[in-house]
Parts: structure tokens; sequence; C-alpha cells
């Protein structure tokens, strides 16, 4: 803990020397026939050198939207700079979990943050296009969506994360709208098993994602988790877990971003 806050003074230190530029664009969904709104951080060296950077996909969660991390993670944007590292925060919709949902086809956010997204960064910045210089992570329902997208578009995604993440919603049938999104549990089991994280494994060989996964201990999904954690243990798929004190609150998230985007840094380099 203290040297993830000697971390985050540091970052604070730097806004003074540099400054990342914080933009607000709008990105069309053929998929979905419309423009959302999503935030990217680009370092400050990005104006005066010609190089291309490597990008984090940062999701957001239930009922939040493309701004929620640089309005409420003070000094986030300074990450940038320090790590020379694109950050892109999409709008993943009030409730959609990054899915494309069976029943309505205006819900098509597994092909937007999955492959329109990426292609239009790539496009218009100068980003390094390899999936090894590609990372995702998310936190609550975001945290779902990043392993979910990373494990089905391995070709677009080198490493993923996920802080609080609902990586198996099955237990929780009535909340956050998910059955607006695949049906209700009780008559669409098929459509609830498909889409939850820990059945998307299957996928995986060891090493084929760069992985990091944590959840506080007092969070309502902390037993998901470990049950995930422990399916990777079984089928031998390297990951680095962790489980800190805390909640599923901004005060555990801003600490934890600190250490995913750490992370990433590592594996980009």
């Amino acid at each position: 803990m203290k040297y993830v806050l000697g971390v985050m003074l540091l970052l604070l230190g730097f806004t003074g020397a540099k400054a990342a530029q914080v933009d607000t664009i709008a990105i069309y969904s053929k998929a979905m026939q419309k423009s959302l709104k999503c935030v990217v951080v680009t370092p400050d060296s990005y104006k005066d050198k010609q190089e291309h950077y490597p990008v984090v996909y940062i999701l957001h969660g239930y009922s939040g939207n493309y701004a929620d991390y640089v309005k409420k993670i003070p000094g986030l944007a300074a990450v940038a700079d320090t790590y020379q590292m694109i950050m892109v925060f999409p709008d993943g919709g009030f409730s959609s979990w990054y899915l494309d949902s069976p029943l309505d086809s205006a819900i098509r956010f597994e092909t937007y943050v999955g492959k329109e997204i990426p292609s239009f960064i790539d496009q218009h910045y100068r980003t390094k296009t390899d999936r090894q210089h590609r990372a995702i992570t998310g936190l609550s329902m975001g945290g779902h969506g990043a392993l979910y997208l990373a494990i089905r578009h391995q070709e677009t995604f080198g490493a993923a994360g996920s802080m609080s993440g609902g990586v198996d919603f099955r237990p929780f049938p009535n909340n956050w709208d998910i059955a607006k999104r695949l049906g209700t549990f009780k008559d669409n089991t098929t459509n609830w098993d498909k889409n939850v994280v820990v059945n998307q494994l299957s996928d995986l060989k060891n090493d084929s994602l760069s992985l990091i996964i944590d959840c506080g201990v007092k969070d309502f999904f902390i037993d998901v988790n470990r049950q995930l954690h422990q399916r990777l243990l079984e089928l031998g798929i390297s990951h680095d877990y962790i489980e800190r004190p805390g909640a599923h609150a901004w005060d555990y998230w801003s600490n934890s971003i600190m250490y995913q985007l750490m992370y990433f840094h590592r594996y980009f380099r």
C-alpha cells in the first residue's frame, strides 16, 4: 500500500512538468448504428514525437460511463506520461455487460469494444498495432467485460485485467439488468452459461494472455473471483491474482488501477 501511494504521489508530482492530453471523442459503431463518446488520454510526448505507443483500454462498471475514471481518480491521466502509453476509456452503455445481446440487436458491445473501437484508435492515433502492445481492463461489469473480450478476441488483446469483476454473474440472476441482455436466468440458462468469464476459459492456453485479477475481500464478487482463480490454477493458466482489504468502491479501484497499469507497462516492455 505504501508503495502504491508513493507511485500516486510521484505521478501527481509529474503533472506540473508534463501534461497528458485528455480528449473526449465520438466513435461510431456500425454494428449499433450510433456514435458513443470515449475518452482518450495521450502522453505529453505524443504532441512532439512521431513515436507509436502501446494502448490500454479501461472499461467502466454498471451504470457508469466513459468519463468515470478521469473524473473520479485524480492524477490518473498522468500515468500516460509516466508509462508512455495511450489510455482509452470507452462507453459500454449503462448495463451492456459488454455483450452482443442475443435478444436485443441494439446491444452489440462485444463487437463495438472488442473490434470497432480498437480499429478506430489504430486508424486515428499512432499506436503499436500488434496484440503484444494492447491490453484491456475494467472494474465490476467492466472487469467481466475486459476478461470476456480478451479471451474471445485474443487476436486483438495480449493482456487483460479485472478489478472487482463480475466474472460469474449467475449467482445474481435478478441484478444489474443482465436479464435484459440474456433473458431470465430461469428460462435462458444456456445464454447465461455461454457468457460468463469462467466458461470462456476452455479457449485459453497457458501464457496466451497475460492476466491480472484482483478483488477486495469485502466485495460481493469475492467468491466468484476466488472460484475463477481456482479454475485457472486447475487449468495451469498463469495469472496474477490479488486480494486486498476493500469493498466494491472507488477507494479500492483508485488503488487497484495503479497496480494494473504498472503490470501492463511491464508486459509491454
